[in-house]
């Protein structure tokens, strides 16, 4: 079963619907050290639920990852990760950040207990929880 994961953007620097314009990105620019021992983790076939930070605080579309993360190769450190994705589908209503809070059973995730963080793991029972809340 693949992993589950919430990668943030600010939309004005890269919005889902430009990752769909592009069909796939290199996903790059984190710098955090425990979003990159997240994005560690990552393996091909992941699922991602994009969440567009700043003024809109929604997760609005689903990608997935073309492989596994690797270091940036624009990088000298090889600590600094990156991954391929690609889009798979918005969702049928994007799910702000004050629903996903308005619900008890997403009080554990961590995208509330670390709210900076840019790449957040997503358990199978909270991306069930977000995906139904869209309507999906």
């Amino acid at each position: 079963m693949p992993n589950c994961w919430l990668l943030k953007t600010e939309p004005g620097a890269y919005s889902f619907q430009r990752l769909v314009k592009d069909k796939r990105t290199v996903w790059d620019g984190i710098k955090n050290n425990l979003a990159l021992k997240n994005l560690s983790r990552v393996r091909k076939g992941d699922r991602f639920l994009i969440y567009h930070t700043g003024g809109e605080k929604v997760a609005v579309g689903v990608a997935r990852a073309l492989g596994d993360a690797y270091p940036d190769p624009k990088k000298k450190d090889p600590k600094l990760l990156v991954v391929d994705i690609e889009p798979v589908k918005f969702l049928s209503r994007a799910v702000s950040l004050a629903e996903m809070k308005g619900n008890s059973r997403l009080g554990k995730f961590d995208l509330f207990r670390l709210p900076r963080l840019s790449v957040v793991p997503v358990s199978e029972g909270q991306w069930n929880i977000i995906t139904r809340m869209a309507g999906q």
